[in-house]
């Protein structure tokens, strides 16, 4: 008992002598705890700067959608430079297209109008070779006429004879003055035009006397007279005796009258002003 009553006096010592230590490994422990938590401090406080930085990347990102938008219009601006010019190009090409169909408009125009006057030229040349023709037939059938049977021609001076005097000479120039200002019309036999012929026969029509339709028959349809000794109603001529290319009648004090041409018509002229080449008398 004694002994076993001994021992635990004799372990509690140790005990003792043993808390201490314990106590001193724990706050060796605690201490060393915190000095490495102390000197982790630092460290993760210096570990964090990154971070922050990481956290500043925001500031940096609107320069990047600035470039972006800088970019996006450069683009846009660029874009809009194309649009521009093709816009231009195909004005202009719209406008060389315009040129060009109004070019072959006024080309089209101009040959067409070159054809009209040329067809106009023609039908004109037709129908002053149908004429002359015309004419040459009827001054080769009065010189045949004439030349078979020379007494026709007294019947023509016959209605003058028998009713010569200044009442046919009267009647023969008051209608031809009342024909004047009217128009001059190739081929028209009146009332309202005549061609150079077609008023002297009109005119000798009044006082009974038929002339032929032309102006080279008319100049040998009656008896040659000097330009000097020429009288009231006596036909002037101009060209030669049977091929005259215009007629007109003597009314007097050197004067006549006439179907001149288209852009004068019928008028009375002095003979200076026009003088002919012969005359001949019906009456």
């Amino acid at each position: 008992m004694s002994q076993t009553a001994h021992i635990p006096s004799h372990r509690k010592p140790r005990r003792a002598s043993r808390n201490p230590l314990l106590r001193t490994g724990v706050a060796g422990g605690v201490l060393s705890t915190l000095a490495v938590t102390a000197a982790a401090a630092p460290s993760s406080a210096g570990e964090r700067k990154p971070v922050a930085d990481t956290v500043e990347m925001p500031v940096v990102a609107p320069d990047v959608a600035a470039g972006a938008r800088q970019a996006a219009d450069a683009t846009q601006t660029i874009a809009t430079q194309y649009e521009t010019e093709a816009a231009r190009t195909l004005a202009a090409e719209q406008a060389m297209d315009r040129a060009g169909k109004l070019a072959a408009e006024r080309k089209a125009e101009a040959e067409r109008r070159a054809a009209e006057a040329a067809k106009a030229a023609e039908t004109e040349r037709r129908e002053r070779a149908e004429r002359a023709a015309q004419e040459r037939a009827a001054r080769d059938s009065q010189r045949t006429t004439l030349s078979s049977a020379p007494a026709p021609s007294a019947p023509a001076a016959a209605p003058a004879s028998a009713s010569t005097g200044g009442g046919n000479v009267a009647t023969l120039v008051g209608f031809l003055r009342a024909q004047v200002g009217k128009a001059y019309v190739m081929g028209a036999t009146g009332p309202s035009a005549y061609d150079c012929s077609s008023l002297t026969q009109a005119a000798f029509r009044q006082i009974g006397i038929s002339l032929p339709r032309t102006s080279q028959p008319q100049s040998t349809a009656g008896t040659q007279v000097s330009l000097g000794n020429v009288q009231p109603g006596d036909i002037l001529y101009w060209g030669s005796a049977g091929s005259a290319y215009h007629v007109a009648v003597y009314i007097g004090n050197g004067r006549f009258i006439g179907a001149q041409n288209p852009s004068t018509g019928v008028v009375e002229r002095d003979m200076s002003y026009d003088m002919p080449t012969g005359a001949v008398r019906v009456l």
